[in-house]
């Protein structure tokens, strides 16, 4: 029972951190790192209307976020492990979403934790990737 209490608390702790931020100075700009946790998709989304008016594609490299204006470019990156990824914000979460960030399928597979559903990323607004490198 009171192990149950302990690891309760330490997961309500754990999904706290999705407000945190730090700001960083890289070649003379301010760049703003958000902290928190990611959450990806669920396949019954695929083909719905997002919030910029286009269909839900689970394969592309897109994201959900409530206080990024649309159409903002992100890099992602799993601080578990350190793999990255550059998505567009598409879409909003439920209000009532605690998450920082909400990431297609495809997004989340490249950052390694399909099977966990969860993890903890750090996201900052990136200038427009080229369209090479977005393949």
């Amino acid at each position: 029972m009171r192990l149950n209490l302990v690891l309760t608390i330490c997961l309500h702790l754990f999904f706290q951190v999705a407000s945190a931020q730090q700001v960083t100075k890289a070649a003379g700009k301010e760049k703003k790192v958000h902290y928190g946790i990611a959450s990806y998709y669920g396949a019954k989304f695929h083909g719905r209307p997002m919030a910029n008016g286009e269909r839900f594609d689970e394969r592309k490299l897109t994201a959900a976020h409530n206080k990024l204006p649309l159409g903002t470019w992100v890099r992602v990156r799993n601080l578990h492990n350190k793999k990255s990824v550059i998505v567009q914000i598409t879409d909003r979460m439920h209000p009532k979403n605690k998450r920082l960030i909400d990431l297609s399928k495809e997004a989340a597979r490249q950052l390694g934790f399909l099977k966990k559903g969860l993890t903890k990323v750090s996201v900052e607004v990136v200038e427009k990737p080229v369209a090479q490198a977005l393949k």
